[in-house]
């Protein structure tokens, strides 16, 4: 439930109520205030008068003045304010920068993706994103005054302050290069959090886990990385590292936390080499490509090519143990490959699935592609700023109105 300051006036439990309700209601009255919440008439009427106090419910005009009510006395009828402010999710990733601004309920006002150098430095990369940030603002006609939460997702671990730890070879850091103190002075609520646990949030809020209460969603483009969720709950750790991918270079037949698209590169080439496919056809010519691109094997294979099908069934191998290793851990009863190789990855799915079942004694988790392509993990950082606003920014804001007029 909404955390409401104690300064609202009213009880504290009854304001959030209503607030809460007011979140998912649309218009309303205070007859379904009551309904919904239980509260009595006199209790709702003043948890709403201090909401309105505060700018955050808007009254509308009654029924009657509408011309859509005939007789009687009419109900009176609010709704959200339409000026709360907005939220930004960012997609940080590390060859590309995705930014949405939105508003807190469902609309986007703005998307931004754009490709990024990978070998930045970290204060580059950082001026870049802020940057980013303040094009999409622009493109909005809003300012950072009506910032009310931002939420960015990178790939690497991020503990409960926003904070990455060291890594061997400075991608952490780089990756998340003090984001959380840059962005500080940009809205009330700022939230750093490592991007497979945002796809994971995607996942369950509007994806393929909607209603699941075990599952991994699988980052699996260019490395992996998993969000886990069990029992209904976001697991986390101590430094944000639960599902963190370096664990599959220890795994014989992975050898690498690199993600699908250079298994498929790799298998590919490996294949060439060994003469199972030949140089010249469709499959073998792309191994002289600087960089193979996944999604040509995959629709070939799709269509049926005995090459292409070849090197998705061997990689179909090499994920069925990662399955199986996220399987025998977190016992979920769904694994989602997620980001932009899972439009196309079904062919390597078919292949997992028939080897899964022999890579661990527990039953096999059901293997599915998300629907939700690149924008996964942007998906995931705006439900996140979302609920950041109506559970954290927007009641500061109400305290912050109230005191205002005091």
């Amino acid at each position: 439930m909404t955390e409401v300051p104690a300064d609202l006036g009213t009880g504290r439990a009854s304001v959030g109520a209503v607030l809460d309700f007011a979140w998912a209601a649309g218009e309303f009255t205070a007859t379904e205030v009551m309904a919904a919440t239980a509260l009595t008439r006199s209790t709702a009427i003043d948890a709403v008068d201090t909401l309105l106090g505060a700018g955050i419910l808007t009254e509308l005009p009654n029924a009657r003045a509408v011309g859509a009510y005939r007789s009687g006395r009419p109900a009176r009828r609010f709704v959200l304010s339409p000026d709360l402010g907005i939220v930004i999710g960012v997609d940080a990733g590390d060859t590309h920068l995705a930014v949405t601004v939105a508003d807190p309920l469902a609309t986007t006002l703005a998307h931004r993706r754009i490709d990024v150098d990978p070998t930045q430095s970290p204060a580059r990369r950082r001026a870049t994103i802020l940057s980013a940030l303040e094009a999409a603002l622009a493109e909005t006609g809003r300012d950072r005054e009506e910032v009310l939460a931002i939420c960015v997702g990178v790939a690497a671990p991020v503990n409960r302050d926003g904070a990455s730890p060291p890594h061997p070879d400075g991608f952490w850091e780089r990756t998340n290069p003090g984001l959380a103190a840059a962005l500080r002075d940009w809205a009330p609520v700022v939230e750093v959090k490592n991007d497979a646990l945002l796809a994971a949030i995607a996942e369950g809020s509007q994806g393929a886990a909607i209603g699941c209460r075990d599952y991994v969603a699988l980052l699996s483009g260019e490395r992996f990385g998993g969000g886990v969720v069990v029992d209904g709950h976001m697991l986390h750790g101590a430094h944000g590292g639960v599902g963190e991918g370096v664990v599959f270079d220890h795994i014989i037949g992975v050898g690498s936390a690199f993600g699908l698209s250079y298994a498929l590169q790799d298998e590919v080439r490996a294949a060439v080499e060994s003469g199972e496919i030949t140089r010249d056809g469709a499959v073998g010519r792309l191994a002289d490509a600087e960089r193979v691109d996944p999604r040509t094997v995959l629709t070939r294979a799709a269509d049926g090519d005995p090459e292409a099908i070849l090197v998705s069934a061997r990689v179909g191998e090499t994920l069925s143990r990662v399955v199986g290793v996220l399987g025998s851990m977190y016992d979920p009863a769904r694994v989602i490959i997620c980001g932009a190789v899972a439009e196309s990855i079904e062919p390597v799915l078919a292949a997992a699935r028939r080897v899964l079942p022999s890579q661990l004694h527990l039953p096999a988790p059901e293997l599915l592609a998300s629907s939700l392509g690149a924008e996964v993990v942007s998906l995931g950082a705006v439900a996140t700023a979302r609920r950041a606003a109506r559970e954290r920014a927007v009641p500061a804001l109400a305290e912050r109105r109230l005191a205002a007029r005091a």
